[in-house]
């Protein structure tokens, strides 16, 4: 079992920034791949960054790259997609995802969920 408990989503001007922060316990987190997805109302969810279980291997959504930055830092359990350049597009529930294999786009590949952090962009 991996629990997942993200933070650092909030309001924030077109342009800005947010960190958002995903903190894992139980199951060792070095065995694990991460993700984040995010869900708009009226929208199924989507992938928007993923990282296999070193942190050395990265991929991310089109509508992201060059905007979004994961990583993980294995000695406090917790990875993060730093978010640049936020457009209201953006808006949407954010969530971080595990999985004890690979890097994964699809949402049906993850069994381990958070609980979600809203993040809000306004024009």
């Amino acid at each position: 079992q991996v629990q997942l408990v993200e933070s650092g989503g909030g309001l924030v001007q077109a342009g800005g920034s947010l960190r958002l922060s995903c903190a894992a316990s139980g199951r060792t987190f070095s065995s694990v791949a991460m993700g984040w997805f995010r869900q708009a109302p009226g929208k199924e969810r989507e992938f928007v960054a993923g990282t296999n279980w070193s942190g050395g291997v990265t991929n991310y959504a089109d509508s992201v790259k060059g905007r979004f930055t994961i990583s993980r830092e294995l000695a406090k359990n917790t990875v993060y997609l730093q978010m640049n350049s936020l457009k209201p597009e953006d808006t949407a529930v954010y969530y971080c995802a595990a999985r004890t294999y690979g890097l994964a786009s699809r949402a049906s590949e993850y069994a381990y969920w958070g609980q979600g952090t809203q993040v809000t962009v306004s024009s």
